[in-house]
């Protein structure tokens, strides 16, 4: 897995490790946070996000789909993809299953999934498009997926919880991103622009769940440690003080100061 994904999943609070795991126990592999919270399971796509999702399929339509894929003929054979375990899947695809159009032929509908459910680990599934050097690939397949994941962080952000099961809060989606082997410090730009007690609350969320002791260098805890952070706290909390959650951005405020 990507050093940089590594060091931003490892920031996660660990008091939810346990939770996720509980909710999605064969799907989790090193990742944090809670989805049983947000209730979002299968949740239809809609508004931007269906658009994103759209350019997807148009993009990546010149890629059919097949039926079968091989497989390593050591160890598995040709893979029958409808009747395929789309979680194993995803952790073969490119690797000992299926090669590089095969994986831009399924991407949209891999996307969409992680989207609308908590199928799919979302890392897993980014982590392939570093190691099918995707920035090599047609400006207009890189333009849609940036868009894509543009959109999921935009509309995590508009709400607390987060109305993704499989992205149940902030720092699961930057750890995913991370893995992409894109830096993280554009969905960083886009949280200082979000406004509203949504981001506002995941902020806190992240804050108060934070190492900031952890010694390995973090683009999070660098960003995190602005002075306009504590200020975006501050000021959180004074508009939001009769709230149920202005606790929440009290404690987020002391410790961004520590």
């Amino acid at each position: 897995m990507d050093a940089q994904a590594d060091r931003v999943r490892g920031q996660a609070p660990a008091t939810r490790r346990k939770s996720k795991r509980e909710h999605h126990e064969r799907y989790s592999v090193d990742v944090d946070g809670q989805a049983s919270r947000c209730g979002c399971e299968n949740r239809p796509v809609d508004g931007d996000l269906a658009v994103a999702v759209a350019r997807l399929r148009e993009v990546f339509a010149r890629y059919p789909r097949r039926a079968v894929l091989e497989g390593c003929p050591h160890c598995r054979g040709p893979v029958l993809v409808d009747d395929h375990d789309l979680f194993a899947l995803t952790i073969s695809l490119g690797n000992t299953v299926g090669g590089r159009e095969d994986v831009k032929s399924l991407l949209p509908l891999l996307l969409e999934r992680i989207a609308t459910s908590a199928e799919l680990d979302p890392a897993i599934l980014l982590a392939k498009l570093p190691h099918e050097s995707w920035r090599t690939w047609p400006e207009p397949e890189q333009n849609a997926i940036d868009r894509y994941l543009d959109t999921v962080w935009w509309s995590l952000l508009a709400a607390y919880p987060s109305r993704f099961a499989a992205f149940p809060d902030a720092v699961t989606f930057l750890g995913a991103a991370a893995a992409t082997g894109e830096s993280i410090g554009r969905f960083l730009d886009t949280w200082d622009e979000a406004v509203g007690p949504a981001p506002d609350r995941h902020l806190a969320e992240l804050v108060n769940g934070f190492n900031f002791a952890a010694r390995k260098p973090s683009a999070v805890r660098d960003w995190l440690r602005r002075e306009t952070v504590r200020d975006r706290l501050r000021r959180a909390f004074e508009r939001d003080h009769d709230r149920s959650w202005a606790d929440d951005l009290a404690r987020a405020h002391d410790l961004a100061g520590m």
